[in-house]
């Protein structure tokens, strides 16, 4: 080989070198831009985790501060079953306060799949609650009001509320319309339920009450039709159904009621009912 092929084939090397140095270099990038990209998506994924675990818990405590309201109907003393489930429900709440935290500076749409069932579970039980207490419907701004949190970035969500140090931050929570819509739905079927309760212990004011509220929340439903969002309108068949029991048991109260003893009264209702849904029956 002579001195020119010589310099000739070190040129092609170098090239070549030069040319895969490149091709490694564009190769490091683009995997360390995936890397980010893994780190992003896992963050996201763990904290997703996080809320559904979170909204777990508020639905669990939701329904038993549901149930534990339906005993007013069965004790002589509301009032303590009334402020159990205020505890209860203060508790919910704090748990809610973690969700705040957790989507303070996110979008709270990229996560909202996580924890709307419970939120929506939350509504039912305070409305519940609500109800019973002053006999109308509770708004969003009420509930919305009452989701207002100091937090510090030391603080431990699971401890209790104390005097928190001067660089406190307030953070709030805000239940979407559409949470509140569905959650006013699937209170419409605790009212049934309650109706049937009044019913057996012979209270025949309540279940005219539940039917007239009834009536107003299927109207305010109405107007809203398939305007609103789509689980709006797939829950209207379930209020239509509570509503129906409900003016059922005011019939056999108002054309049956005299001619029957108070505590065969919910025995015919119920029989009636399972007739009317063989399929649902009466919880």
């Amino acid at each position: 080989m002579n001195k020119r092929q010589g310099e000739t084939c070190s040129r092609k090397n170098a090239g070549s070198a030069r040319k895969l140095d490149a091709d490694t270099n564009q190769s490091s990038s683009i995997v360390a831009a995936f890397k980010v990209f893994q780190q992003e998506l896992d963050t996201k994924h763990d904290k997703h985790e996080h809320l559904v675990k979170i909204s777990r818990d508020i639905t669990i405590e939701s329904k038993r501060t549901i149930f534990l309201l339906h005993r007013v109907a069965t004790v002589p003393n509301a009032e303590s079953i009334l402020n159990e489930a205020e505890v209860k429900l203060d508790a919910v709440r704090q748990k809610i306060g973690q969700i705040a935290e957790a989507l303070r500076g996110e979008d709270i749409y990229q996560f909202h799949r996580a924890f709307t069932a419970g939120i929506q579970e939350y509504v039912e039980a305070v409305s519940f609650l609500h109800y019973i207490r002053h006999r109308s419907l509770i708004s969003l701004e009420e509930i919305n009001a009452r989701l207002v949190f100091m937090r510090t970035e030391s603080e431990d969500p699971e401890d209790s509320a104390e005097a928190l140090p001067a660089g406190a931050q307030v953070v709030t929570f805000h239940v979407t319309p559409a949470d509140y819509l569905l959650g006013v739905a699937d209170l419409t079927g605790e009212l049934m339920r309650m109706c049937i309760s009044s019913v057996g212990n012979g209270d025949i004011d309540t279940p005219f009450q539940l039917s007239q509220f009834l009536r107003q929340i299927h109207d305010g439903f109405s107007y809203i039709g398939n305007t609103g969002p789509y689980e709006v309108s797939k829950k209207l068949h379930t209020l239509r159904q509570s509503l129906a029991k409900v003016e059922d048991a005011c019939y056999t109260l108002r054309v049956r009621g005299s001619e029957i003893p108070k505590h065969m009264l919910a025995d015919v209702f119920s029989s009636r009912t399972t007739l009317m849904d063989p399929e649902e029956g009466v919880v």
